[in-house]
Formats: C-alpha cells, sequence, structure tokens
C-alpha cells in the first residue's frame, strides 16, 4: 500500500498513550495526521501520505480525489460514518466502519460482518437505524465486538465517566481493520 489519505483535526492527548502507537510523550499536543503521517514515512519513506487537519463530515467530499481502493473508517461521531458510507457507495469505492471499542475488554470478540448482522454494539444498532433510515439495509461492512461492554464504575462525586478504552482492545481492532483491508485488496489483483 503505497498511498494514503489520512483525515483528523485532533491533537494527540495524553488520554491517547495506552492504545495508540502515535503516542507518546513527545507527541502530545501534536496534530495527529501529522504524528501518523510521520510514522507511515518511517516505516516506508516512499509512501505518499496526505494529510487533512479536519474533521470528516458530509460537507468534506472535496478532501478526496476518488484515487483511492478502501476506506477504512476509524472516526468518533455517527454523522460522519454516516457520510462516509454514503460517499464510498455514491462512488462504488469499499469502506469498512469500525464500530465501537469502548468499555470493551475481550479483544478476541471481533468480527467482521455486515451491519445488518451485528448485535450487541450499542454504536452499530445506532448505525443500523440510522442507515435503515437512509435506505440502506445492508452491503456494509463492520468490524464490531460481540463482548459485552462492562459499565463504568462512577466518578469520585457520583458522576457517570464517559466511555473508556483499555490499551490493547482498539490496537487489535486497527490491525484487524488492516488485516482485512489488505486482504480484499489482494484478492482484487
Amino acid at each position: 500500500i503505497g498511498k494514503f489519505i489520512l483525515v483528523d483535526n485532533d491533537v494527540v492527548d495524553i488520554s491517547n498513550l495506552n492504545r495508540q502507537i502515535i503516542a507518546t510523550t513527545k507527541t502530545v499536543g501534536s496534530p495527529k495526521v501529522e504524528v501518523t503521517k510521520q510514522r507511515i514515512l518511517e516505516i516506508n519513506p516512499n509512501a505518499n501520505v496526505d494529510i487533512y487537519k479536519d474533521f470528516f463530515m458530509p460537507e468534506s467530499e472535496e478532501l478526496f480525489d476518488n484515487s483511492f481502493s478502501y476506506i477504512i473508517d476509524a472516526v468518533d461521531t455517527v454523522t460522519a460514518k454516516l457520510a462516509l458510507v454514503e460517499y464510498a457507495r455514491a462512488h462504488q469505492i469499499p469502506v469498512i466502519c469500525s464500530m465501537g471499542t469502548a468499555n470493551k475488554l475481550d479483544a478476541t470478540k471481533f468480527e467482521v460482518t455486515d451491519i445488518s448482522k451485528t448485535h450487541t454494539c450499542p454504536l452499530a444498532r445506532v448505525m443500523r437505524k440510522e442507515l435503515r433510515d437512509r435506505g440502506i439495509t445492508e452491503g456494509v461492512e463492520v468490524l464490531y465486538s460481540t463482548a459485552k461492554p462492562i459499565t463504568p464504575q462512577c466518578a469520585a462525586d457520583g458522576e457517570r465517566l464517559p466511555p473508556g478504552s483499555i490499551s490493547y482492545v482498539p490496537s487489535v481492532a486497527g490491525l484487524l481493520l488492516a488485516g482485512h483491508v489488505i486482504q480484499k485488496l489482494i484478492k482484487a489483483c
């Protein structure tokens, strides 16, 4: 794989240290797309990496030139996920969407399947409904976990904590997404 288009407006945060290979104490505060580009080029100096410090939203289509073979959705927002799926379908580009990894502890429970066959995952449930509302009932590949999410403990003040990710689960999800795309691209040759 020689060309990458990376879109993310986020910066590396200290909360990323436990689960993102690009997140180190030296990269905290740096734009994720810049750090990721540097990491890719350290592995393959001949790679072509275009970066966009932007959040992908429905109006972000101008970021793409349609010269790519696959879209990997690792976006946090449902709106952006839906826009990516619709964009991919309109341009006949294969897409795989990552569903939720928060509050999951068993990295062996990931499956790649059609969105219509998912269960257990709260994000997949929302995506199924929203896609159905758009007339898309199947034909969207997703990586999701069949593991039941744990219930996070409350903070000392009794307030519910936001969903969290343990170090190894998002990493496994990322490797599975990459592996899936590579296998699909090899079969297409």
